[in-house]
């Protein structure tokens, strides 16, 4: 952890891809909060055109949840709900940054896309996928440096997400895949399947391009006065140019997670939190700042069993004993709330005669 200057305003919100979810998710914030809420509503309204389910019912439909074409545009409303609600408590993002999908909840954030257009984006492009690419591939974590999984690539694979120092994924057809992630465990390497059961991210990607060049043409988008920090460019990027063109890219090419994260740390930010049902870039974005050389406090928002007020709130208080200042009375909206004043250790007392 770090303690940053009080009232340092350099957090930067981070949007991971798909595999935050969990059956449940945020249903607690819906009932127990009424800023996430109203942002579950306007982005289940944006989402309603292009899908056939209810965006409030699925969060706890396990079946539905199993489908890209579900799961990603419900991960989009929760991450740009959670935004909505760190913001209620005046804690604003410096810059953003997102992983694979996560870009698009990160576009919204920053007023780069409307809602309708990120909506748009996010429910065409899962269904395409979906009906296109779903069942012919696969991805896997690998626990070594870049370098040393490219050289054990064999025809058929490709890296697909740079992450941390050590933490790459490889993507690719299931059968090869799975000889490596055999080889790999053998010797003892650290490996996961990811929970997806296609190549995102690599060249299985083309025989889509120009069905997503149909389902995305015209998507427009603006330039925002918030750092867009893009993992399929390396760095920052003018959000007017998130494109149909550039959706497609951001599915099509490697994700460069931890160049990001150093140019971020390379800028002095120090302070990040994750706007997910679940935190799972944490470790990577620890093991980046290890690499570097510099301490940072990584923060999550929920976390799998905890999707209520409770379980934010401590998120919240997290990030202010870091140093980030947060607006109290707003976090807890309630007449009867009032600060008091607490001893700066826990031995502090004042001496007094009878």
């Amino acid at each position: 952890s770090v303690s940053v200057a009080r009232g340092d305003s350099g957090v930067v919100f981070v949007f991971p891809g798909q595999g935050a979810q969990w059956v449940g998710m945020a249903l607690g914030l819906l009932s127990e909060s009424v800023v996430f809420a109203e942002w579950m509503g306007r982005c289940g309204e944006a989402l309603a055109p292009f899908v056939g389910w209810s965006l409030v019912d699925v969060l706890g439909d396990e079946e539905a949840l199993g489908r890209v074409d579900v799961v990603q545009p419900v991960l989009w409303a929760v991450m740009v709900s959670l935004a909505g609600l760190w913001r209620s408590v005046g804690v604003e993002p410096a810059g953003v940054v997102g992983h694979s999908q996560g870009e698009i909840a990160a576009a919204c954030v920053v007023g780069a896309l409307s809602l309708e257009e990120g909506a748009r984006v996010v429910a065409r492009r899962s269904q395409v996928i979906a009906s296109s690419l779903a069942g012919g591939g696969g991805m896997l974590s690998v626990g070594l440096p870049v370098g040393v999984v490219e050289g054990r690539l064999g025809g058929g694979l490709s890296v697909a997400a740079v992450n941390g120092p050590s933490s790459v994924v490889v993507a690719g057809a299931v059968g090869v895949l799975g000889v490596l992630e055999e080889e790999l465990r053998a010797e003892g390497v650290r490996v996961r399947r990811v929970p997806v059961d296609y190549a995102s991210h690599s060249v299985e990607v083309e025989r889509v391009e120009g069905e997503l060049a149909g389902v995305l043409e015209g998507v427009s988008a603006v330039s925002s006065g918030v750092p867009f920090y893009s993992t399929v460019t390396g760095g920052v990027v003018d959000t007017g140019l998130l494109d149909g063109g550039y959706w497609y890219r951001n599915l099509r090419e490697r994700v460069r997670l931890e160049e990001v994260t150093r140019a971020l740390l390379g800028e002095g930010r120090r302070v990040f939190v994750e706007m997910s049902p679940h935190p799972v870039l944490g470790f990577v974005l620890a093991e980046t700042m290890g690499a570097v050389g510099v301490d940072g406090l990584v923060v999550g928002s929920l976390r799998r069993g905890e999707g209520g007020l409770d379980r934010f709130l401590r998120s919240v208080g997290e990030v202010y004993a870091g140093g980030v200042d947060v607006d109290w009375k707003a976090a807890f909206d309630a007449g009867s709330a009032r600060p008091v004043e607490l001893p700066t250790y826990p031995f502090q007392h004042q001496h007094y005669w009878l």
